[in-house]
């Protein structure tokens, strides 16, 4: 039997516990720490400075999230206080962002940032404030399975906004101390919430940039930060098209920004013509390929390999059907898993997946739960 995250939270919210909430200056957690004062628990808000280089810009406002963050926890009721992590930053999410792209390949950092900042040095900093569970505002939930002790990350009740695929590297330590009181709830009462209360930032859009580095042009920052070399550009028949700036800067399945404004497109029956992706990165000659068409065989793969693999319950699961995300915006997808040991698996479709991109985040579900997954590092084609 399971008990639900809810149920969990009435059973212990008349005991007071302190609970110690990432406030970003968002509407998501903004809410989620008025959710958990009306719950019974004594709550601290913790704004976290990320990032310092270039935090005067337009790009990334530190300041103005400071403000309603420290503004939300006012009307709230609540005391708030701001922590700098952004050497932890630097050291462990971002020098590893960029090692992956100088590699070629297209990590996520949202997925990192969450294991080492938010459920790590975060979760150590509260504990030190005496802190007995921490709480965000992700859309995700947690039950604890009184059958086996373990705890499990569950899929959000508002599927549009779930994000437990940014979450499926946390382990049961962190999640045992973890509350997400969005969980249960859609996006729209969130908002509905935080209009009711008339919270200062009750209209303020949803952050979709790099996580706590904020939406900036990618391949001018990207630049500052990593050697690039130009290169060919070829078709899938070797023919040279082109020239690309540095592998780094594309990714698999990219349409735009490619740089081949003049190449001439096969034309279909009807006198149109199919776009053109990039599908293929030869790290060892510096190659770009790219292929026209969406359903190009170069841009589909039955199979995936993946290492670094983390799974919630500390153990990889057994061979058998489940589901699959190989990128966020992604409907899941049925797949079987073939472990091997406890770092590596691999991944069979029972459909061919689109543009599998090395560096990403291949994450594995049971129904509803999330039971890890690991980073693609190859992928085979149809």
């Amino acid at each position: 039997m399971a008990v639900s995250q809810s149920n969990r939270t009435q059973a212990e919210q008349m005991s007071k516990k302190k609970v110690v909430i990432g406030m970003s200056g968002g509407v998501d957690s903004s809410v989620a720490a008025w959710m958990l004062k009306e719950q019974g628990y004594e709550v601290v808000g913790l704004f976290m400075k990320n990032w310092e280089d270039d935090d005067d810009s337009e790009y990334c406002s530190t300041r103005q999230d400071w403000i309603d963050a420290a503004s939300v926890a006012d009307v709230v009721g609540v005391d708030i206080e701001a922590v700098n992590f952004a050497a932890e930053y630097k050291d462990r999410v971002f020098a590893e962002f960029l090692r992956e792209y100088q590699a070629g390949r297209t990590p996520n950092p949202d997925v990192l940032c969450n294991a080492e900042i938010k459920f790590k040095a975060f979760l150590d900093h509260a504990m030190k404030l005496g802190a007995d569970l921490i709480a965000t505002g992700h859309y995700a939930r947690v039950r604890e399975n009184t059958g086996s002790g373990r705890f499990e990350l569950l899929k959000a009740f508002d599927s549009t906004k779930d994000q437990s695929y940014f979450l499926h590297r946390l382990n049961q330590a962190q999640l045992s101390k973890a509350l997400f009181p969005l969980g249960e709830i859609p996006k729209t009462e969130v908002r509905k919430i935080a209009e009711k209360l008339q919270l200062p930032n009750a209209a303020k859009k949803d952050s979709t940039g790099i996580c706590f580095i904020g939406e900036r042009p990618f391949r001018e920052f990207l630049g500052r930060y990593l050697q690039h070399k130009p290169g060919p550009i070829k078709l899938d028949n070797g023919q040279t098209v082109g020239e690309h700036v540095g592998l780094s800067f594309y990714t698999l399945g990219q349409r735009k920004g490619i740089g081949i404004g003049g190449l001439k497109s096969h034309k279909n029956a009807d006198g149109t013509s199919e776009p053109w992706f990039v599908a293929r990165k030869d790290i060892a000659s510096n190659t770009l390929y790219i292929v026209q068409g969406h359903d190009h065989p170069w841009l589909l793969s039955a199979e995936l390999g993946a290492g670094q693999a983390s799974w919630i319950a500390g153990e990889a699961p057994a061979p058998r059907a489940l589901s699959a995300k190989t990128r966020y915006r992604q409907a899941d997808v049925a797949c079987s898993v073939a472990p091997e040991g406890l770092d590596r698996f691999t991944l069979r479709f029972d459909e061919p997946q689109w543009a599998v991109t090395p560096g990403q985040s291949a994450v594995l579900y049971d129904g509803d739960v999330c039971l890890g997954g690991g980073i693609i590092d190859s992928a085979t084609g149809v």
